[in-house]
């Protein structure tokens, strides 16, 4: 296994953009989906790492710098063959190392409350998440559920 920065979309990191896509539309109405294009993955404010295994992409996760000083995980997924393995442990990990050494006050996200996000659901909260109301631009929604770490309690 293999994480690394991506600085730039591929068209194998399409295929696997494609793939989230496919899962989140299939458990919530379009409103409720809030995953980023391939495109708005490589702002300047947002950094995009990669799991890889033998040179096939097994997963992806996103962290978007806020106004306020934190962050915010983005576009987290990995391939159903690939569920299970540690790939998504791996790339929040590096997330999160990211966030500390940027020195952010705490990390948001938004995941989906469908069943199909629950293992998701139980590695951020094995990771010191905790949920949350809706922050930035989101509302409440009841396909979401939003999460938060206080990166400086951790520290």
């Amino acid at each position: 296994m293999r994480i690394e920065i991506l600085t730039e979309p591929t068209p194998a990191f399409a295929a696997l953009v494609d793939r989230h896509v496919a899962f989140c539309d299939g458990t919530a109405p379009a409103e409720s989906c809030h995953r980023l294009p391939v495109e708005a993955l490589f702002g300047p404010d947002l950094t995009v790492w990669v799991a890889e295994d033998e040179g096939a992409l097994m997963g992806m996760g996103g962290l978007k710098a806020l106004p306020s000083g934190g962050g915010e995980i983005k576009s987290m997924h990995t391939v159903a063959e690939a569920r299970g393995k540690g790939f998504a442990r791996a790339l929040l990990g590096a997330i999160l190392a990211e966030a500390e050494r940027r020195g952010y006050g705490a990390l948001w996200l938004e995941t989906g409350s469908h069943a199909d996000f629950a293992a998701a659901r139980g590695l951020y909260a094995a990771h010191g998440f905790t949920e949350t109301g809706p922050f930035g631009d989101y509302v409440t929604d009841p396909h979401s559920v939003f999460m938060i770490k206080d990166m400086e309690a951790a520290r």
